[in-house]
């Protein structure tokens, strides 16, 4: 798998400068959200701009289409209009296009659908067919960063919220408890560290959810929130803010906007998937003609190289607060343990990692 990962960076690398004047008027790209939109500063915004941006860089039509509603029905309606329209080329992010693939796919067998973080107990069981793709990713290595960098800086009392009790939340949130927990073991203070954890069953922040992380800032004194699903960062921010709490994004580098609106310097750092990479890969592939190479499978994307801004899952080099405490070099140092095998992430989801330090789970807050 490294070698096939490592081949695609190649790939992208070379034809990304390529022209690919020669397919207009072939390739129509169309990019569905899901539940949330373009302005999600999350999944479907680095979807869209990543999508957007390869179109207009190689004279490409493109177009985004968001559903009616929070249903596979309007999602496959959005499908049909983008075939309607003659777009050839979907992207689909977002587990919730599960079931919308499996009654488009073959339906529109000469469709090829580009699909982010459809895992296979997203499918109901049924198979992809040769015109699907779908990448998936090793949160929890993402969030172990985090959680690792976060105990380093001198983070003692931390938490987590996440979104939906989804796989990829979940391997988030365990990750995170993993690397705080190696941390806090390879410094010998587990017993001084803690974790709460608790999901707020929905992907965006509302009062009731803020109220509860007003709570954790300010009455049980934790210090930084990994926020773990779409908008429901804006909870944790709001109530950190009012403390000088600090917050955890995810997914993409969210520190430009969170620390925007709430106060700069409040984003320690992001647990990051290589969405955008992702989307220009398949992409790149895609117009050369090379999409057979893929098709019909699903691909988890991790750890593909010793220099961690080449990865599919890391945290953001330019903007994380290294300090003197950790540094970017020893992050590295980190992800080339990762990358041997020295340093073992678990993804099991099933139950919470046996750690030392403390773990306090509350379910769900809503």
């Amino acid at each position: 798998m490294k070698k096939l990962l490592s081949l695609v960076l190649a790939l992208a690398m070379v034809l990304g400068v390529m022209s690919f004047a020669s397919a207009e008027g072939e390739w129509k790209v169309a990019m569905i959200t899901d539940s949330g939109d373009i302005t999600d500063q999350s999944f479907n915004q680095t979807t869209y701009e990543a999508c957007k941006a390869f179109c207009e860089a190689n004279g490409i039509d493109f177009k985004y289409y968001k559903p009616a509603g929070d249903s596979t029905p309007d999602r496959v309606a959005m499908v049909d209009n983008a075939v309607e329209e003659g777009y050839n080329v979907i992207v689909m992010p977002g587990y919730l296009f599960g079931a919308t693939i499996v009654e488009v796919m073959e339906e529109y067998s000469d469709i090829t659908f580009i699909m982010l973080d459809v895992g296979e107990g997203d499918l109901g069981g049924a198979v992809l067919t040769d015109n699907v793709f779908s990448a998936v990713y090793q949160e929890e290595l993402s969030g172990y960063m985090a959680g690792y960098a976060a105990v380093k800086m001198g983070y003692k009392h931390l938490g987590f919220l996440g979104g939906m009790a989804v796989p990829a939340v979940i391997r988030f949130g365990y990750g995170y408890v993993q690397g705080a927990n190696d941390a806090a073991v390879e410094m010998g203070i587990a017993d001084q560290v803690t974790v709460e954890y608790v999901y707020g069953n929905q992907f965006y922040g509302d009062a009731d959810i803020t109220a509860y992380m007003d709570n954790w800032y300010q009455n049980l004194g934790v210090e930084v929130v990994f926020a773990c699903g779409g908008g429901i960062y804006t909870s944790a921010a709001e109530a950190a803010a009012k403390v000088g709490g600090k917050v955890i994004g995810v997914d993409t580098d969210q520190s430009a906007n969170i620390n925007r609106d709430y106060g700069e310097g409040i984003t320690v750092t992001s647990a990051m998937k290589g969405l955008a990479a992702t989307v220009n890969t398949l992409l790149t592939e895609t117009v050369a003609g090379n999409f057979a190479n893929y098709g019909g499978k699903i691909v988890t994307m991790g750890l593909v190289d010793a220099d961690p801004t080449k990865n599919y899952v890391q945290l953001p080099a330019e903007t994380t607060q290294w300090s003197d405490a950790y540094t970017y070099e020893n992050y590295v140092e980190l992800v080339g343990k990762m990358l041997s095998g020295e340093v073992v992430v678990s993804n099991a989801i099933d139950a919470m990692p046996a750690t030392t330090i403390t773990v306090n789970e509350y379910g769900n807050i809503k």
